[in-house]
């Protein structure tokens, strides 16, 4: 919300108003009155503390704040301004005689007729004069001139020097005479901007959904409350190997999602895949779990009353299970138990007929079928 401000003349206005408009007498409020001093001094300080709030204001908020405190606002999300930049280019050092070897040794110093912008020698193996063993640039007996590369000492876009420019020897180099860029240096740039940095800042946020599988999950878990997924690389639904997809089973908790369920699903996970790779969404394959047991009840209970809380136990786990996970056989009791301290004992227990664990793959997922306690 954007504060309302109001110069002195509006404050003390308003004062005025406020206090005859509150007064069942005639006020003076004439320029040079006591009350009207006293008005024009509360007004002042409200001026004063309005400024004081708008300061604050800009100073929490990135789009609003700028320099050092922008730096320090963006850095709580681990993002960083753009640091200024050196410029680098070759210098050509000549000489008028030739007779002998002469080095140009590495940190020599060349600079602009003016001397506002200094430059360094530096080491480039990709340079044919560049000598490791030397330390530096060589002209050998016979040849005239070397082209070295050089970085300028201060890193801003005033260091990008014009052709020519930097034509000053910085210090004196044995043997060499003159030096000349043939070329202009364009590698040099002043920090980055407010604007360039608050803009860049976005496309930072909004970079965060980075193609992993925590990204994907992310989409998948945002679209609503009582999903849960699987997610298998490098094969096919079938089974297959397949490089480069990836497929998607996921559940809204009801063991059949709708084929518009499924398309969200799709939409959100190609938001945020990986670049050169396709995939697949699909709804998990349902797997019944049929249940049977019988339960004695202490004395004093209703039997029936039991017997729906063990029933109901048994339905909301089984309907909590989410893909891939197993119902081991002996839970069942474990539940019938925890369903009531009533219950004191639990026999016949069955699961689709017989005593072993029901198991799901990371494409099936388990719910309740016909849970039948007596």
């Amino acid at each position: 919300m954007a504060i309302q401000t109001q110069n002195f003349a509006t404050i003390v206005g308003n004062a005025v108003t406020a206090i005859q408009g509150a007064s069942k007498q005639l006020v003076d409020m004439t320029i040079g009155s006591v009350l009207r001093a006293f008005v024009e001094a509360v007004a002042a300080i409200a001026l004063w503390l309005q400024g004081i709030a708008l300061q604050i204001a800009s100073l929490t908020r990135f789009a609003t704040s700028n320099g050092a405190d922008a730096d320090s606002w963006a850095a709580d999300f681990g993002f960083a301004r753009l640091a200024a930049q050196q410029a680098t280019g070759q210098v050509t050092f000549a000489r008028f005689t030739s007779t002998t070897q002469v080095v140009v040794p590495l940190a020599s110093v060349v600079q602009t007729a003016d001397g506002s912008q200094k430059y360094t020698v530096i080491a480039d193996t990709n340079q044919t004069a560049y000598s490791a063993t030397l330390g530096g640039y060589v002209m050998a007996a016979g040849v005239t001139s070397c082209v070295a590369t050089v970085k300028s000492v201060n890193a801003a876009a005033a260091a990008n020097a014009a052709i020519a420019a930097i034509n000053t020897l910085g210090q004196a180099i044995a043997g060499v005479d003159t030096v000349t860029n043939a070329a202009a240096f364009t590698t040099g740039a002043d920090a980055e901007t407010d604007a360039a940095f608050r803009s860049r800042f976005v496309g930072y946020i909004n970079s965060l959904s980075k193609a992993t599988r925590a990204a994907i999950g992310n989409a998948i878990l945002a679209i609503q409350q009582g999903i849960n997924y699987t997610l298998t690389e490098g094969y096919a639904y079938g089974g297959a190997a397949q490089l480069g997809y990836f497929y998607v089973v996921v559940d809204d908790g009801t063991g059949a999602p709708s084929g518009t369920f499924l398309s969200t699903v799709s939409n959100a996970v190609d938001a945020v895949r990986p670049v050169g790779s396709t995939f697949g969404v699909f709804a998990p394959v349902l797997v019944t779990a049929n249940v049977a047991m019988a339960t004695t009840t202490a004395s004093g209970y209703n039997h029936a009353a039991i017997v729906a809380l063990v029933q109901a136990a048994v339905q909301s786990y089984i309907n909590g299970l989410v893909i891939g996970q197993t119902l081991p056989y002996t839970k069942l009791s474990q539940l019938a138990y925890g369903a009531s301290p009533a219950v004191t004992n639990v026999t016949g227990i069955t699961l689709n007929g017989g005593t072993a664990d029901l198991t799901a793959t990371n494409q099936q997922v388990i719910k309740a079928g016909t849970i039948s306690v007596t």
